[in-house]
């Protein structure tokens, strides 16, 4: 049955309200009347249909399938619906298959690609999720209809993929349909992966610039998006756009286009993928042509910001270490761009070129000097450096602003590129030794540094990166001039070393160290600290190996290395710096102080020592190991001892029990097993921490060190071990007992370590399957169990300390209990005595009966017969009224009146002066007390 055959079927089977119509009348596909359309509605076509006709052959079926597709069109033209959006593709596509033997289709099928300018359309919201898959199919589809080779067919493609991103409403509502969000086309472009096969399909475009140029147009849109950028490389968009920025355009929109979409690439794809496809020498050689051009021949903005562009890509692809930078000439280029304007050259590129003072050219010239720094890395670019003469041309910024001469950039500017270029210097005079030393370096630095610490006025902007804190004065100037000399002093080149301490930058730097400390307290102290900092290690370097320099520094070196040292223990967890600073000082100690013995000494009569010893007490594991190194090395200084026992600490601390303290510490954090008490558990692994339990033997070349060696160098127990034996075991004072059994431990960490080395060299030799001779074998067997009972003997130690500690505990706690027992029992006979007075003084019975006691008591304390010519002296007042017994009262008839003046006479004999007479006081008339009235003589 034939497709007119079929409608007329179709027809005959409808209502007999419908108007029929002849054969030749029948429409193909449904129509929108006039009506229908003013009211903003159509009646969906049967589109299976049409597919059907299309799928059909034979000759005569041309004309009938344009007009099929253009009542399409016109049904269609306010939008497809997403539910016929399949089918409509399926039709697009059979129409593009045609072109290629029937060009009449060309205009039908570009017809359907402008109506998917226009929204879709949904009939319910569920709509763009249940047709999801269907359309991101047909939008996929548009990106392979450009390999149709028709110019206007591709432009109206590009214009489609366009007009995603700028979507406009529709002209007619259409009832019962919504548009569709404006971002749908977008998302369903990226699970399509439209930008993948615009990409593929733009190698066919090699020699078609108006429509290559449409195409990059949609493909910087495209790059907007993350997903769509993933697709992009992975179809190595970057190198295939980055080939053909050279070619010839008039316009200049491809190579804006093109730039354009390779920084879309590399901000939100892998940036790594997009060096990897850049790096080959087709990609470099375009970008040199391109960047050449623009840097001769670029006059306008937009020229300029184009070629500073391509310059920051140019310097992304050198961080490659495998682009063919210096194959490509691009580095020669570069440095010869960069250096021009400082360096004279007869270089035809740059003959009679100049920089002007606009924003991109001052951008242009840090670009310069940033990639500078790039490729100072790769040491093949060394002698393009040394050709070039950079160090030169960086070099003439180092120097203080000359007056009343004319620059060719403001001085905000000026100030700017001279950091920058100070800055370059730092990573790029390393490798340029002899260039440094040829063109006076040092003695460049060391001026210009004391330009930087004097008080000339100078007003600097600090406005960019590296001027920062540099407002109104010369820190940031300081800094990167510090910044450089630390580059090349870390060289441990003797040359640069012995040249500047030739050139005195030893005082010269302990001078600007002073003046920070007096002049610029309170002013951006961040800086300062790092300033500060800087200095310490440049110092370090100096004299580390210099005895000379150890000399030079001195005690005005020891002198702000303790000023440091007092510095706020809260400052170090402030953020700001101190914690460097603290470490260079540290450093300092080390490489300035130790080995020069005058400068050991001054330290150690400044109570240099209890500075460490107290920041040591502060309990910061990041110092520890540091401070214990420079105290095992002190400790050579017999000196040192008395002034380390002197030390107290808070809860009067020793520094014996601190250093024991750390080591309890260390080895809680190593997992070492100790009982309760702090004993050893295992006595044939009495060291071993929880990574040596699990980190099992194994057999090492005799050049590696092994686990147990390892340990030494990790961990601070050698260090304390080390201390305290040049303090003497035996004589440490403050000791707790939990201490001593420590102590025990500590005092035979090497004997213990020597074990643990030499189990190990048996436990590889058996994992070697190796059998050493009897003689060999026997001598392993008695270092281990030497080894062992050297820790049974320990353990035994503690033991016995632990009991004798148990036992004084039990003594302390009895002498405590005795001590209470008779505060007690005074209590008791203190109440029992107050009971007794009570009853004396309220019972008159009571009273009598104590006092007849008291009597028989005095009777029975004297002798039986009274010796002849004793004098009786009573106990007892005469006529004393009381109701209880007299005290310890008694007279003594024979000591004569005149001496104590009577019962009523003065006893303040505290201002009387009594001369001794033949062993007796006697009271002198003849002294007065003053203001006091005249007495008359008792006697």
């Amino acid at each position: 049955m034939s497709t007119a055959e079929a409608a007329e079927t179709a027809e005959a089977r409808e209502p007999s309200s419908r108007i029929k119509f002849s054969p030749r009348q029948i429409p193909i596909v449904g129509v929108v009347t006039e009506d229908e359309e003013v009211q903003g509605a159509f009646k969906s076509m049967d589109l299976n249909r049409v597919i059907r006709l299309f799928e059909e052959t034979g000759d005569d079926l041309e004309e009938r399938q344009l007009k099929s597709v253009k009542k399409l069109v016109q049904c269609y033209q306010n939008g497809f619906p997403l539910r016929d959006l399949a089918q409509i593709f399926k039709i697009l596509n059979l129409c593009a298959e045609k072109i290629k033997t029937q060009p009449h289709f060309i205009e039908p099928a570009y017809n359907i690609i402008k109506l998917c300018s226009l929204p879709f359309l949904k009939k319910k919201a569920s709509d763009e999720i249940t047709y999801a898959e269907d359309t991101a199919n047909s939008v996929g589809l548009m990106g392979d209809l450009l390999k149709i080779p028709n110019s206007e067919l591709r432009i109206q493609i590009c214009k489609c993929i366009i007009d995603f991103y700028h979507a406009e409403p529709p002209k007619k509502h259409i009832t019962g349909y919504q548009q569709a969000s404006s971002s749908y086309k977008i998302k369903m472009a990226e699970v399509g992966g439209l930008a993948k096969t615009m990409i593929q399909s733009l190698e066919l475009l090699e020699n078609q610039l108006v429509e290559k140029l449409w195409v990059l147009k949609a493909l910087q849109h495209l790059s907007t998006s993350e997903v769509n950028c993933t697709l992009m490389v992975k179809a190595q968009a970057a190198s295939g756009i980055c080939a053909h920025l050279n070619d010839p355009d008039p316009s200049g929109q491809l190579l804006f286009r093109s730039s354009e979409i390779l920084w879309n690439l590399l901000e939100k794809s892998s940036k790594e993928e997009i060096i990897q496809q850049l790096s080959n020498l087709k990609c470099l050689l375009a970008l040199k042509e391109v960047f050449k051009n623009l840097f001769i021949r670029g006059v306008s903005h937009y020229d300029r910001q184009l070629r500073n562009d391509i310059l920051v890509i140019t310097t992304i692809i050198s961080q490659n270490p495998g682009a063919p930078m210096i194959e490509s000439g691009f580095t020669r280029d570069l440095i010869l761009f960069a250096t021009f304007n400082e360096v004279k050259s007869q270089n035809p590129l740059v003959k009679g070129l100049k920089l002007s003072n606009s924003y991109e050219d001052f951008e242009l010239k840090k670009l310069l000097f940033n990639i500078i720094v790039i490729l100072c890395k790769d040491l093949s670019t060394i002698q393009l450096l040394i050709d070039g003469k950079v160090i030169l041309a960086l070099f003439t910024y180092v120097k203080k602003p000359e007056k009343h001469k004319i620059l060719e950039w403001s001085a905000a500017q000026c100030e700017e590129l001279q950091l920058h270029a100070i800055a370059t210097l730092s990573s790029v005079a390393p490798f340029l030794i002899d260039e440094y030393m040829f063109y006076k370096g040092n003695a460049r630095v060391l001026e210009f540094l004391a330009w930087c610490d004097n008080e000339d006025s100078f007003f600097s902007h600090g406005n960019s990166f590296h001027g920062a804190g540099g407002r109104g004065n010369k820190f940031a100037q300081m800094r990167y001039s510090l910044r450089l000399l630390r580059a090349m002093v870390y060289l441990e080149n003797d040359t640069i070393n012995k040249d500047l301490c030739e050139k005195g930058a030893i005082q010269q730097l302990i001078g600007i160290f002073k003046n920070t400390i007096s002049k610029y307290i309170d002013k951006e102290e961040a800086i300062l600290l790092e300033i500060q900092s800087d200095i310490l290690l440049i110092l370090s370097g100096l004299c580390e190996y210099h005895i000379p320099g150890k000399e030079i520094f001195g005690t005005e070196g020891v002198d702000i290395i303790l000023h440091v040292m007092k510095t706020d223990p809260k400052k170090l967890q402030s953020g700001l710096g101190y914690n460097v600073l603290l470490y260079s000082t540290l450093d300092s100690i080390w490489c300035c102080i130790l080995g020069c013995y005058p400068s050991e000494d001054y330290f150690l009569e400044k109570e240099g020592i209890f500075l460490l010893l107290d920041l040591l007490a502060l309990n910061q594991k990041k110092f520890c190991n540091l401070i214990l190194g420079i105290m095992v090395e002190f400790c050579d200084n017999p000196k040192t001892a008395a002034h380390v026992n002197a030390w107290r600490g808070k809860k009067d601390q020793t520094a014996a029990s601190l250093l024991i303290k750390l080591w309890r510490k260390e080895e809680k954090e190593l997992g070492v097993k100790r009982d309760k008490y702090g004993k050893i558990v295992d006595t044939k692994k009495p060291l071993f921490t929880s990574f040596q339990e699990e980190q099992k033997i194994i057999p090492l070349p005799a050049n590696c060190p092994t686990v147990a060696v390892m340990d030494v160098a990790e961990n601070i127990r050698a260090k304390i071990y080390a201390v305290l034996g040049k303090l003497d075991f035996e004589n440490l004072p403050g000791l707790s007992a939990e201490d001593f059994v420590t102590l025990c431990i500590i005092h035979r960490y090497l004997d213990f370590k020597i074990g643990e080395i030499w189990n190990e060299i048996y436990e590889e030799i058996k994992l070697e399957k190796l059998r050493p001779v009897s003689t060999d074998k026997k001598i392993l067997e008695s270092i281990t169990a030497a080894s062992e009972n050297i820790g049974k003997m320990v353990v035994s130690l503690q033991s016995e300390m632990i009991e004798s500690q148990a036992r004084q505990d039990v003594q302390n706690e009895q002498k405590v209990y005795t001590k209470i027992q008779a505060t007690h029992k005074q209590r008791e006979l203190a109440n029992k005595s107050w009971e007794n007075f009570l009853a004396r003084t309220s019972n008159a019975k009571t009273l009598k009966k104590a006092k007849r006691l008291q009597e028989k008591a005095i009777e029975s304390s004297r002798y039986g017969e009274r010796p002849p010519n004793a004098i009786f002296h009573r106990t007892d007042i005469k006529g004393l009224n009381a109701t209880v017994p007299s005290g310890g009262v008694v007279t003594v008839e024979s000591t004569p009146a005149r001496l104590v003046g009577g019962p009523l006479a003065d006893t303040d004999i505290a201002l009387k002066k009594l001369p001794v007479r033949g062993g007796a006081l006697q009271k002198v008339k003849a002294v007065k007390t003053v203001d006091e009235p005249k007495k008359s003589d008792p006697t």
